[in-house]
């Protein structure tokens, strides 16, 4: 794993300075077993790079972008924006090719629903993140309109959204389950919430998100399987 990340901070050029500060935000969340399991091909995300691997991609991007704000004295809060992006992924299954992601609704379709999936995970794996209320809405409303353009599952207590760790939402206090239901009922038409995050946090690490995944993206299968969870190019 240290490997990667030295490859990954090598490729964006990151100086010591800047490694030392991020690695200090993200350490605590890269040593989390569920995340290393998402470093192995076990979650292969876009085409055959793994999921760990595109987070920690996302989380360097976002904290290069953070600083170029900054630099135009835009106070973004760099810490939780680099949150934002190693919590946006963390969904349950393995979604490429896989037959247990098989859901009835088109509006439960793995590009739609996992985001609701990586908040109720991040916080049942780090709750102690989420302790302070200010910091937990601007972190869970990033992690749910990080798609955007693309909309969001509404969240469900009823599990009406087909969530492949449903079992985890009876966790979760009444400050986050409103949080998640007030965030994804946002801008709402049909089963779905349109809306950009609210916080210059989550725009800009949505904006990162885009960045990495255009890289990533290889072919038309690849791009495709966002939305279908079908790729031909993987085995």
């Amino acid at each position: 794993m240290n490997e990667k990340i030295e490859l990954i901070f090598s490729k964006y050029n990151l100086d010591d300075d800047e490694r030392k500060e991020l690695l200090a935000i993200i350490n605590p969340i890269i040593c989390h077993d569920e995340f290393k399991r998402r470093t192995t091909s076990e979650f292969l995300h876009h085409s055959d790079i793994t999921l760990g691997e595109h987070i920690i991609e996302d989380a360097v991007e976002t904290y290069k972008l953070c600083k170029k704000k900054n630099k135009k004295k835009a106070k973004v809060n760099t810490r939780l924006a680099v949150i934002i992006s190693m919590f946006h992924d963390l969904y349950t299954n393995p979604w490429q090719n896989n037959k247990s992601n098989k859901v009835k609704k088109f509006s439960n379709k793995h590009g739609f629903r996992h985001p609701l999936e990586a908040v109720i995970n991040a916080y049942n794996w780090y709750p102690d993140f989420f302790q302070n209320d200010k910091e937990a809405v601007i972190i869970i409303d990033g992690i749910i309109h990080h798609m955007y353009p693309l909309p969001v599952s509404r969240f469900k207590t009823d599990n009406k959204n087909e969530l492949k760790n449903y079992e985890l939402v009876n966790n979760l206090n009444k400050n986050i389950k409103d949080m998640i239901y007030l965030s994804s009922n946002r801008n709402k038409l049909f089963n779905f919430s349109f809306s950009k995050s609210k916080y210059l946090e989550g725009r800009i690490m949505a904006k990162a998100d885009k960045k990495v995944s255009l890289k990533q993206i290889k072919n038309v299968s690849s791009g495709l399987s966002l939305i279908t969870g079908k790729n031909k190019k993987i085995k």
